[in-house]
């Protein structure tokens, strides 16, 4: 299937107003997060000598981040990025390649494509942390040595927690899944697209677990709606969203403004639903109805599985998760929500989908998130103790239909924090926020892998 051309059009605004603010929502490029004065300093703040040896485990994008953040501060320091994956993923464009609206090609590119000068890239991946003998210890068996350790592992899917399903049939079957691979998110469009052809039973869905992207599965549900809707077959179809909570989303009233959504769209919400197990062969999902403790069948014609999300073995098998919290199971790392350093361990950081704080698993968030640490790093070495805090911003440019998206932000106290007050409001559906979503994020996106964001 080709990718659909969406027209573009924005009606109401002469053309030199028109250019005006698409250069504005570029530049600004909210969805990634307006960072503001703690940011920009780090940026511009005067190079430092250090003989520091600095470990970052993971180089997707916050370990790149930090890297090009650390590399661009400091003389003299060893920095040392691990991961085994040569391929760099541009995941907020996952959706739109399972939407039909990007190419696979437009997620892929190479990790050395970002490697800051200086910065040595160990190929390996890490399998033993070991924070009390300050020390990481590689697949090869490799023993990495630090003075400061940032983990930037992200999370892993955890599709073997679902009984019967099977990754190498997303795609067939009216099996999708978005978040597995970038050929993944393509065989999914083919099988959601069919789908739109025929209508049917489409089943969409969230884990119980902290996910990445908390909006994905909602955003997902109303490009399949809208996609329906343009081949003159919505009435053909049933939509399903089965939530694993009692809320559509974290924030209340972003929670009721997609609840609205939902019902203007007629799509049927079940709430305290979590998925248990999938039958591909019969085409039946079978999920845990928490509210009544009973197990139920949905047959389906198309499914986008949203699988658990954990931390990786290595950290979830190490002393840095929370000990005695909600999140112990799934094993986020025990840091303090402000600074992102570790609560046991002073000279380990976490940032990125793995740091575990109440908020923080999007492109978004590791804007915000990164140059906080690396700050109270650098305050560290040169003994003099960084104030900057992380707010618990998060961004979430929310697809509702093809053409128009609204832009949700928000920090740790549900508090709507709007990067464009006046121009964009946060609970409309707009063409400019697609326009964000589509064209602007990536190049920014980019930017800030190369710690110039």
């Amino acid at each position: 299937m080709k990718p659909t051309r969406i027209p573009d059009g924005l009606p109401s605004l002469a053309a030199g107003d028109r250019r005006r603010f698409l250069l504005g929502a570029a530049a600004g490029a909210g969805l990634l997060g307006a960072v503001g004065a703690t940011s920009s300093q780090a940026a511009t703040a005067p190079t430092q000598r250090s003989s520091a040896r600095i470990v970052i485990a993971g180089a997707g994008a916050a370990g790149l981040t930090a890297a090009s953040r650390l590399s661009a501060q400091l003389q003299g320091a060893s920095i040392t990025l691990i991961d085994a994956r040569k391929e760099h993923f541009y995941q907020p464009g996952f959706t739109l390649v399972a939407g039909g609206i990007k190419p696979s090609s437009y997620v892929v590119s190479s990790t050395r494509d970002y490697l800051p000068q200086g910065v040595t890239l160990i190929e390996e991946a890490v399998a033993e942390f070991d924070p009390v003998g300050r020390k990481v210890v590689t697949d090869k068996g490799r023993s990495v040595p630090y003075d400061f350790l940032i983990v930037a592992t992200g999370l892993t899917l955890d599709y073997a927690a679902i009984p019967g399903m099977e990754t190498g049939r997303i795609g067939q079957e009216g099996l999708g899944s978005i978040y597995h691979s970038p050929a993944a998110a393509e065989a999914t469009w083919r099988a959601m697209s069919s789908f739109a052809d025929r209508g049917g039973v489409g089943v969409f869905l969230r884990p119980g677990t902290e996910m990445k992207c908390a909006g994905a599965p909602l955003k997902y549900t109303f490009i399949t709606d809208d996609h329906l809707r343009r081949r003159g077959n919505r009435g053909k179809a049933e939509l399903h969203y089965f939530n694993n909570s009692k809320a559509l989303f974290g924030v209340p009233i972003v929670a009721e403004k997609v609840r609205m959504l939902f019902k203007d769209r007629g799509v049927k919400v079940q709430h305290e639903h979590v998925l248990k197990s999938i039958d591909l062969g019969r085409r039946v999902a079978t999920f845990h109805d928490k509210a009544n403790d009973f197990p139920a069948e949905v047959k389906y014609d198309f499914i986008n599985v949203v699988p658990p999300m954990r931390a990786p073995d290595a950290v979830r098998n190490s002393p840095l998760p929370w000990q005695n919290h909600g999140w112990s199971a799934e094993g986020w790392i025990e840091v303090d929500k402000a600074s992102l350093r570790h609560a046991r361990f002073p000279e380990v950081f976490a940032v990125g989908d793995v740091a575990g704080v109440p908020k923080g698993k999007t492109a978004a968030s590791v804007k915000w998130q990164v140059p906080v640490a690396v700050e109270h790093l650098l305050g560290t070495i040169s003994d003099k103790p960084s104030t900057a805090a992380y707010n618990g911003y998060t961004s979430c440019p929310l697809i509702t239909r093809l053409g128009q998206a609204m832009l949700i932000e928000f920090d740790y106290d549900n508090n709507l924090v709007p990067s464009f007050p006046g121009i964009v409001a946060p609970l409309e559906e707009l063409w400019v926020t697609w326009v964000m979503k589509t064209m602007a994020l990536k190049p920014t996106y980019l930017s800030m892998l190369r710690g110039r964001a």
